[in-house]
């Protein structure tokens, strides 16, 4: 029988005793920052949203899923330079995860999928994950719809190396998802400093083996890189649609996982099987 409901607030607590083995906890986790001259700092935010609200439609009835509240402010210290900007501290952000986390375990539930919008929360999503796993023995993933690949219509790998903030696709997406909140006048073709400094630097900045660090203004001192300029709200809609089909896939795959084959437990005496141990 299916969940009533996609949304985890909405359950009142007798009902989550009831879940399927396979529900997923989808956590969508997002930004409060700036996005340039031409975007709100709620565009992560505004994003996120829209590429859940149109994934849960290519979802069937029957798939287990929900979706824990929206976290609107995440880790954005590269972006401090620019006012507007909310940030949580590495520590804060990690303690946030994991212990939303801790509790999603804690309701029963062994699989989820951190739903990321903004590339400064990877690393310490990594983390967490992780700590969840160690902690809890659950199934945690975090996926970025930005690095979902994009339809081939939209493949351009220029735009995709160096358009990372405000350009192209985010301010497409906006003008599909949010019109009334983007500055037309002000898109423009932010070009990142980080292409040069490739030129002049290949083995520091080239990703090759090796991890730039970056402030938003380092890369342009808009606070955006990228050919927003080129964005349409028909682009946008594609760019959705495709992050929307590519994220309710992840969903489905995750709800299939058979955990008993995947998450292994040790034996709890490490001596206990191996001849000649002391």
């Amino acid at each position: 029988m299916p969940i009533r409901t996609r949304f985890w607030a909405e359950l009142r607590w007798p009902e989550f005793r009831d879940l399927p083995e396979n529900t997923v906890a989808v956590l969508p986790i997002a930004a409060t920052e700036q996005h340039g001259p031409h975007l709100p700092v709620s565009t992560d935010q505004t994003i996120n949203a829209g590429i859940l609200a149109r994934a849960l439609t290519h979802c069937p009835p029957e798939l287990p899923l929900l979706v824990l509240p929206h976290q609107a402010v995440g880790l954005s210290v590269e972006h401090l330079a620019f006012p507007g900007t909310l940030t949580l501290d590495e520590e804060g952000f990690l303690a946030l995860v994991t212990a939303i986390g801790a509790s999603v375990a804690r309701a029963g539930v062994r699989r989820l999928v951190v739903m990321n919008a903004h590339g400064g929360n990877g690393a310490m999503l990594e983390v967490a994950c992780r700590r969840l796993r160690a902690a809890h023995r659950i199934l945690a993933v975090s996926a970025l719809w930005d690095r979902m690949g994009r339809p081939g219509e939209l493949a351009d790998p220029l735009e995709a190396r160096y358009g990372i903030h405000a350009g192209r696709d985010e301010t497409a997406l906006m003008l599909r998802l949010s019109p009334q909140d983007v500055d037309r006048a002000a898109m423009a073709d932010f070009p990142s400093a980080r292409r040069p400094l490739e030129e002049q630097a290949p083995a520091i900045a080239s990703s090759l083996g090796a991890t730039l660090a970056w402030q938003a203004q380092d890369l342009n001192p808009a606070g955006a890189v990228g050919n927003a300029a080129k964005a349409t709200a028909e682009m946008g809609e594609a760019l959705l649609d495709f992050a929307a089909r590519r994220m309710a896939g992840l969903w489905r795959q995750v709800a299939a996982v058979d955990l008993d084959a995947w998450l292994r437990d040790m034996p709890g005496d490490m001596n206990g099987g191996i001849s000649g141990a002391p």
